[in-house]
């Protein structure tokens, strides 16, 4: 059917052509807010005091603007391949966006120049910064009680085995296995390692948790209650004496050996209790538990779930846990939870459910990866993980850039694809005037989006001391 005279009626709707304009547009007017926000918690002069040495030239980009155009490359999330600098080095209206002259722009060359000049030493620096982001977080949120996750993430690099590093790993993947410390949405310490390294290696765990725990005690409370969750790879006693040593509190998956299957299979059905959650049940049996080699008893809980997705499951089907505590044993940790009205965290039900709870802690890792790439880049071990952390450090930066800023438009617990149609992808048209340079966005953007509050907040952000 062809169109008649109507269809152009009421204002020519039809386009009929295409003419180029020299108007400085673009497509992620969003990213203003996230360099507003950077520029407002000097985050800049932090990073050009810890790595402002590994600039060879004075002709070069100051190491801050670098840093500035990589995190923005990671938000944007349009491409993870480092070509697409180039790409992003001819649109002047991104340039801008980010408060950049557009012949400041880094090449991909430039960026692998910049990774290039790393070396592994030199990238644990990247460490200090989630500490120190984590520490100012905790003086803003001021928690009674602090609940971290430890658990390895697993980087598919399948398709790069010649990449040093990438070895196999327990998905049976070749990539890279870092170790992670998580505190609700953020990633707070990382160590980069090769696909082989199992969750408990060598003494990585039990170096991260003391450098963590003496930071918090130190910069932060020294009496606040830590509690540390890990599945059973950590389950080891030497890391429950440290823990145990340094007076925090942890909540570790088990192994089910035989003598613990004989235990609850002969124990009485009295000796049970039943925990409800959100629609699930849980039979519990408590225990006390002493490993040949260990040198003393430690508290032990056996669950198994009564349903999957509302589907009562059969004895034989249930998934068994095992999970050891000291939480209520008499330690530190519990005159701590005492002290500050949260001893239900000892009994056997909230043991249960935090320990199950283990499943946000992961979200982060996955809400990582739909914020990054699981691919590195590089083929040398020292660019990659200076790649990572850079990426870890960006992923810090956008979560609290979520909560400081873009609460009012969206949810915290968004992922990063949500935050980038609703937020960055934002069409503007930039302008100079009276010597001021203006970002104009559509009506419908400034108010769909409050652009003038999130505009007003990203100015404004809670100031990070260094510490």
């Amino acid at each position: 059917m062809g169109y008649c005279s109507k269809d152009t009626a009421n204002g020519n709707k039809i386009i009929h052509d295409i003419e180029v304009t020299d108007d400085v547009l673009t497509s992620r007017g969003g990213l203003s807010l996230f360099v507003r926000y950077l520029r407002g918690i000097d985050v800049y002069r932090y990073l050009e005091e810890l790595f402002g040495n590994i600039r060879r030239s004075g002709k070069g980009l100051p190491i801050a603007e670098v840093f500035k155009q990589v995190f923005c490359f990671f938000l944007d999330g349009t491409s993870r391949h480092l070509v697409y600098f180039d790409t992003l080095k001819e649109d002047e209206g991104y340039a801008r966006s980010i408060e950049c002259e557009p012949d400041k722009m880094i090449s991909s060359h430039g960026v692998k120049r910049f990774f290039g000049a790393f070396v592994v030493p030199v990238t644990f620096l990247f460490r200090r910064i989630l500490q120190q982001l984590f520490l100012w977080r905790l003086q803003i949120t001021k928690p009674e009680l602090i609940m971290l996750g430890l658990d390895t993430m697993v980087m598919d690099n399948d398709e790069a085995k010649e990449r040093q590093g990438v070895k196999p790993t327990y998905k049976k993947v070749d990539g890279f296995q870092p170790l992670q410390m998580t505190w609700g949405r953020f990633i707070i310490d990382a160590l980069f390692r090769s696909g082989d390294k199992h969750s408990n290696h060598a003494s990585d765990a039990e170096k991260m948790v003391r450098r963590i725990i003496a930071k918090i005690r130190r910069h932060y409370r020294a009496d606040v209650p830590i509690i540390i969750r890990l599945d059973s790879g950590f389950f080891d006693q030497k890391l429950f004496e440290v823990f145990e040593s340094l007076q925090i509190g942890y909540i570790c998956g088990g192994k089910l050996y035989d003598d613990i299957e004989a235990i609850v299979s002969g124990s009485d059905e009295s000796s049970w209790g039943c925990y409800r959650s959100q629609g699930q049940v849980w039979d519990y049996l408590e225990m006390g538990d002493c490993r040949g080699s260990w040198k003393k008893f430690r508290r032990a809980i056996f669950c198994r779930p009564q349903y999957e997705a509302e589907q009562k499951l059969l004895p034989f089907a249930r998934p068994e846990t095992l999970i050891y505590t000291n939480l209520g044993m008499g330690e530190t940790i519990d005159e701590g939870l005492r002290q500050v009205g949260l001893e239900k965290m000892m009994s056997p039900e909230e043991i249960v459910a935090s320990y199950h709870g283990r499943g946000r802690d992961e979200l982060v890792h996955r809400a990582f990866k739909d914020f990054g790439s699981e691919e590195l880049p590089f083929k040398r071990f020292a660019q990659n993980s200076a790649f990572y952390y850079t990426m870890v450090t960006a992923f810090f930066l956008y979560e609290v850039f979520k909560e400081d800023v873009c609460a009012p438009v969206i949810e915290v617990s968004s992922y990063a694809t949500t935050v980038r149609r609703k937020i960055i992808d934002v069409a503007g048209k930039i302008v100079r005037h009276a010597g001021r340079t203006i970002l104009k966005v559509t009506r419908y953007s400034c108010k769909h989006l409050d652009f003038y509050q999130l505009w007003a907040k990203s100015g404004h952000p809670p100031q990070m001391v260094l510490l």
